[in-house]
């Protein structure tokens, strides 16, 4: 595929080892691709307004394609990041090249600068590790509150899981309808049966720039403090909070209530 994005091209230096280990498309992957495209139209046209719905950007592999396809397909769908203030400089500087080369708008929501403080002053930069209450405090701060004012308003949101990603994805439906009664947003995820293999197939033949963290076997990156490469062998989402027991390995973005 072919579009205005394609100039995005990796860092320089970058050795795209990612794309030589990852980059296996699965034999109907050119039927999922169609399938996404079309879910992202319908995306589009889901929105009464310019701007009502947005894609959800950590930056990762799998958004690095949705954005790359909204550019493609010359959508009017907006991308906002949440820079935590705690990010990768890698992720940092791919957010400036996004900001730079993106067709779609790209818009940056960071924590309440004096919420971040206080809870530094109170509790430590490291309090994370100390216990699963004060991480998801610091989630909260950095996180969960700089979303609910990007998703303010919206009618709906893209995020990029995908069932692969782990036991708690398993069954993400490409359209989830889930906070349409409590928050009015349709959530929907494109790549929700793609597999690692497509997503880096994606990445080859695009030529999409990528964080190249993840050529450092970061297959999920985070927040500095709270993710690390993993090994081989080990779970995909292993290198996020991996001082927590499993089950708990979710900041809030996209846990349902029960």
């Amino acid at each position: 595929m072919s579009g205005s994005t394609s100039s995005l091209l990796p860092a320089a230096g970058a050795d795209r080892q990612a794309v030589r280990s990852n980059a296996r498309p699965s034999s109907d992957f050119a039927a999922k691709l169609g399938a996404s495209e079309q879910l992202l139209r319908q995306a589009a046209a889901h929105a009464s307004h310019p701007g009502d719905v947005t894609q959800a950007s950590s930056l990762g592999a799998e958004d690095v394609v949705i954005t790359h396809l909204i550019n493609a397909l010359a959508l009017d769908i907006p991308v906002f990041v949440l820079d935590t203030g705690a990010l990768h400089t890698e992720t940092l500087a791919l957010l400036e090249r996004t900001e730079a080369l993106s067709r779609a708008d790209i818009e940056v929501y960071r924590p309440r600068h004096e919420q971040v403080i206080q809870f530094v002053r109170t509790q430590g930069q490291d309090a994370m590790y100390r216990s699963l209450e004060l991480r998801k405090q610091c989630c909260g701060i950095r996180k969960m509150e700089p979303l609910a004012r990007a998703l303010a308003g919206k009618t709906g949101w893209i995020t990029g899981l995908r069932r692969e990603q782990s036991n708690a994805r398993a069954d993400v439906p490409a359209i989830d309808t889930g906070e349409v009664e409590t928050k009015g947003l349709t959530k929907f995820n494109p790549l929700a049966d793609w597999t690692w293999g497509d997503v880096w197939h994606y990445i080859a033949i695009n030529d999409v720039d990528y964080n190249p963290l993840h050529d450092q076997f970061y297959p999920s990156v985070g927040c500095a403090p709270c993710t690390r490469a993993i090994s081989l062998g080990e779970d995909f989402r292993a290198g996020r909070w991996w001082w927590e027991d499993e089950t708990a390995k979710e900041c809030g973005l996209h846990v349902k209530p029960a």
